[in-house]
C-alpha cells in the first residue's frame, strides 16, 4: 500500500518520521503527526518550552524535536513511544530536583515519561526548562 502524499510515516511506538531540519516548521510537523493524545502533549511541551525560554532554537534530529540556546547547544528533546512521551534533559543530573528517569548508561541525561492518564506538572517542567536552558547544552 502506498502512502498518500503529505502523510508522515509513524515508526516504532508511533514516533513520527520527520526529516532532519532546523526551525519551528519541522517541529510543528512532528507535533502534528504525533498520534492521538500525544499530539496534545507535544503542543503543550512546545508551548511550555517556548514560553520558558525566549528565543529558543528548534530542530528535528533523529526523529525527535530538539530545543536549544544559540551558542550553548541543545538542552531538551522529546520522543514518542508506545504508551508515553519521553522528555529528555541532556544535563538532567544538574537539575533540581533531578528528573526521575535514568540508567548507569545514560550518563548526565535524565528524563520524565508523560502518560495519557497522568496530569503534567507544568510548574515542575517549567522549572526544569528554565534551569536546563542555562546549562551548557549537548552539541552533536
Amino acid at each position: 500500500m502506498r502512502e498518500k502524499p503529505g502523510t508522515v510515516k509513524l515508526l516504532s511506538g508511533g514516533n513520527p518520521q520527520i526529516a532532519k531540519a532546523d526551525g519551528d516548521a519541522p517541529v510543528q510537523a512532528y507535533i502534528a503527526a504525533m498520534p492521538g493524545w500525544k499530539a496534545d502533549v507535544g503542543r503543550k511541551l512546545d508551548a511550555l518550552i517556548t514560553r520558558s525560554v525566549p528565543g529558543v532554537l528548534k530542530a528535528v534530529k533523529w526523529n525527535s524535536p530538539f530545543y536549544g540556546v544559540e551558542g550553548n547547544g541543545w538542552f531538551v528533546s522529546f520522543h514518542v513511544l508506545t504508551r508515553y512521551v519521553k522528555v529528555t534533559f541532556f544535563r538532567g543530573t544538574e537539575l533540581r530536583p533531578v528528573p526521575p528517569g535514568g540508567t548507569p548508561k545514560s550518563k548526565e541525561a535524565r528524563w520524565i515519561d508523560i502518560y495519557e492518564d497522568k496530569p503534567i506538572d507544568e510548574a515542575l517542567l517549567t522549572n526544569w526548562m528554565e534551569q536546563a536552558a542555562k546549562l551548557p547544552g549537548w552539541v552533536p
